[in-house]
C-alpha cells in the first residue's frame, strides 16, 4: 500500500474491490491483479484489528497485568 490506510478505508476498498470483480466482466489479468489488492488489504485490516485487539488487553489489564475478560455469554 502506498500511503497509510485507516482501518476504514482499507475495509471501504476492499468492498470497492469486491464490488468490481462481482459486476463487471474483467480480463483474468485485470482480476488476478485485483484479487492479490485485495488479499494485501485483508491481511492489513487483520492486522490493524490484532493491534486494536491488543491495546484493548492492554488497557484494560488489571494491576497485576492480568487482562480483565468478561465472558459475555453469562450474563
Amino acid at each position: 500500500m502506498e500511503k497509510k490506510l485507516t482501518l476504514e478505508e482499507a475495509m471501504d476498498e476492499l468492498a470497492e474491490l469486491v464490488r468490481q470483480m462481482e459486476d463487471e466482466q474483467l480480463p483474468l489479468e485485470t482480476s488476478l491483479a485485483l484479487f492479490e489488492k485485495g488479499i494485501k488489504l485483508s491481511r492489513y485490516c487483520r492486522k490493524c484489528l490484532d493491534e486494536a485487539e491488543k491495546k484493548i488487553k492492554t488497557l484494560s489489564a488489571n494491576k497485576d497485568g492480568q487482562p480483565l475478560i468478561t465472558d459475555l455469554d453469562h450474563e
